[in-house]
C-alpha cells in the first residue's frame, strides 16, 4: 500500500477544497515572505549604504531628513551651509576625513550629486567606461542611470533645479558625461556625480548672451578638480549641502556631534540613531502586517482542520475496508497525518513562489522601492524556517482526523453501513 499516492488520490478527488486549503495558507506565508524579504533588504540598504559614515553634518532642521537626503537621496536637503564654516569642521582634529554634497539639481528626476572623487570610492565603484571628471561640468553617471536613460560617453544633459523633472531647466549649463560606473547595488547606481564647482557653476549669476557662455566653456576646458579644490580661498562665499564626516577616533563619537550642534550654526546627526529609530517607526506598521498575515495562517489551519475532519465522516467507510484488508491502525494515521502535511508544504511552496513575486513587481513598479534596490530575487536564511513552519502547520491541523482515523472500530463501522 503506496500511502503517498493514496493521500494525493484523496486530495485530487476533493480538488476544489484541497486548492482553497492550498491558497488561503500559500496568502498569509507570501505575507510573511513579503515582509521578511522587504525588511531585509530595507535594513541591508540602509546600514551598507551608511557604512564609514560617522556623522552627517547639514543645516539645522530633521535629523532624520538630513540622514535620508545626505546619504540614500531620497528626501530634500534641510537647507545649504557656509562653505568657510564647513571648513573649520573638516580641519577639526577629530574629522578624519570629510565629504562635501552640493544638492540641489537632477535630470529627469536623478538627483546630480555635486562631491569629490573620494565619494563614489568610498562605494568602492569601478568604472565601466571613461574616467572620473576632471574639469567642470564632466559628469559620471551611475550604473542604473545609464541604463535607464541610454546614455553614453561624449552625451551632454542639462540639469534641471530641484528634484523633480519638472523643475527650470538650466539650459545655458550643458554637462558632458565622461564616465559611467558598474552596477554597485549601492545608492550611486541612481545619481549623477560631478564636481562641487559644476554646482556652483550651474547656479552662479548668469550674465546675458553668447559670451557668458564661451567664458563657462573655456573655464571647464582650463580648470582641474581635485579632491580638495572646493577648498580654495577662490570659493569662499560659496554653500554646499552637507558633509559625510569620518571620524579619527571612537571618542570623536560623543564629543563632536555636541560640539556642531551647540557651538555652530549647522547640526550634526549620526546615521547609526537615525537608522536605528527610522527602522524602528517602520516596525509597528510591519507588525501590524505581520498580525495580518498570522490571522491568515491561524484561518488556514482551521480550514485545514475542519476539511480534513469532514473528510473522516466521509472516509468511515474506506479506513473501515483499509483496515479489513490489512492496514494498520498507523497506517491510517500516517494518511491522514500526510494529507495534511501535503497541502501544508504545497501551501508553503507556493507562499514562497508568491512572495517574491510580489516584492518583485513592487521593486519594479514603485520609485520608492527602487531606491532601495528592493528586490524578489534574494533568498535569506529565515525563509527556511517558512518551510518548517508549514510542516508543523500541516501536522497540527491533521493530528486530531488523524487520531480519529487511527481509532476506526472496524466491526462497528461496516455493520453501520
Amino acid at each position: 500500500m503506496n500511502l503517498f499516492k493514496l493521500s494525493f488520490s484523496y486530495l485530487r478527488r476533493r480538488a476544489l477544497n484541497t486548492l482553497l486549503n492550498i491558497l488561503l495558507l500559500s496568502f498569509g506565508i507570501a505575507t510573511i515572505v513579503v515582509l521578511l524579504l522587504f525588511s531585509y533588504q530595507l535594513e541591508e540598504n540602509l546600514y551598507s549604504n551608511a557604512e564609514g559614515v560617522d556623522a552627517v553634518v547639514g543645516a539645522k532642521g530633521s535629523p532624520i531628513q538630513l540622514i535620508l537626503s545626505g546619504i540614500f537621496h531620497i528626501d530634500s536637503p534641510t537647507g545649504n551651509i557656509d562653505l568657510d564654516e564647513a571648513k573649520t569642521l573638516i580641519r577639526n582634529p577629530m574629522v578624519e576625513d570629510a565629504i562635501p554634497m552640493s544638492l540641489g539639481d537632477n535630470y529627469r528626476g536623478h538627483r546630480i550629486v555635486g562631491t569629490t572623487k573620494a565619494y563614489p570610492q568610498r562605494y568602492g565603484a569601478e568604472l565601466t567606461e571613461g574616467s572620473l571628471w576632471e574639469h567642470p561640468f564632466d559628469v559620471v553617471l551611475g550604473a542604473g542611470v545609464a541604463d535607464l536613460e541610454g546614455l553614453s560617453i561624449g552625451d551632454t544633459i542639462q540639469s534641471s533645479h530641484g528634484f523633480a523633472e519638472e523643475g527650470m531647466t538650466h539650459q545655458d549649463s550643458d554637462m558632458t558625461v565622461v564616465g559611467i560606473l558598474d552596477d554597485t547595488g549601492t545608492v550611486l547606481d541612481r545619481l549623477i556625480l560631478t564636481g562641487v564647482e559644476t554646482m556652483w557653476g550651474i547656479h552662479a549669476p548668469h550674465g546675458a548672451g553668447e559670451e557668458h557662455e564661451d567664458e563657462d566653456h573655456d573655464h571647464a576646458d582650463k580648470a582641474e578638480i581635485t579632491d580638495t579644490s572646493y577648498l580654495a580661498d577662490e570659493h569662499s562665499g560659496e554653500q554646499i549641502t552637507a558633509l559625510l564626516i569620518s571620524y579619527r577616533n571612537p571618542l570623536a563619537a560623543a564629543q563632536f556631534p555636541r560640539f556642531v550642534n551647540d557651538r555652530t550654526s549647522m547640526q550634526a546627526a549620526a546615521p547609526a540613531i537615525e537608522i536605528t529609530r527610522l527602522l524602528n517607526l517602520l516596525g509597528v506598521g510591519l507588525d501590524a502586517i505581520r498580525v495580518f498575515a498570522y490571522v491568515l495562517i491561524l484561518a488556514s489551519v482551521l480550514g485545514i482542520f475542519i476539511a480534513l475532519l469532514n473528510s473522516m465522516k466521509e472516509r468511515k467507510y474506506d479506513l473501515a475496508i483499509m483496515r479489513s484488508l490489512g492496514g494498520s491502525r498507523m497506517k491510517l494515521f500516517t494518511n491522514v497525518l500526510l494529507e495534511g502535511l501535503m497541502i501544508s508544504l504545497a501551501g508553503g511552496v507556493l507562499g514562497i513562489v508568491l512572495g517574491h513575486t510580489a516584492v518583485e513587481l513592487i521593486g519594479q513598479s514603485f520609485a520608492e522601492a527602487r531606491q532601495f534596490a528592493v528586490t524578489g530575487f534574494v533568498y535569506i536564511p529565515g525563509e527556511a524556517w517558512i518551510i518548517a513552519l508549514s510542516a508543523a502547520i500541516g501536522l497540527l491541523s491533521s493530528v486530531v482526523p488523524a487520531i480519529q482515523a487511527y481509532k476506526t472500530d472496524i466491526a462497528y463501522t461496516l455493520s453501520k453501513t
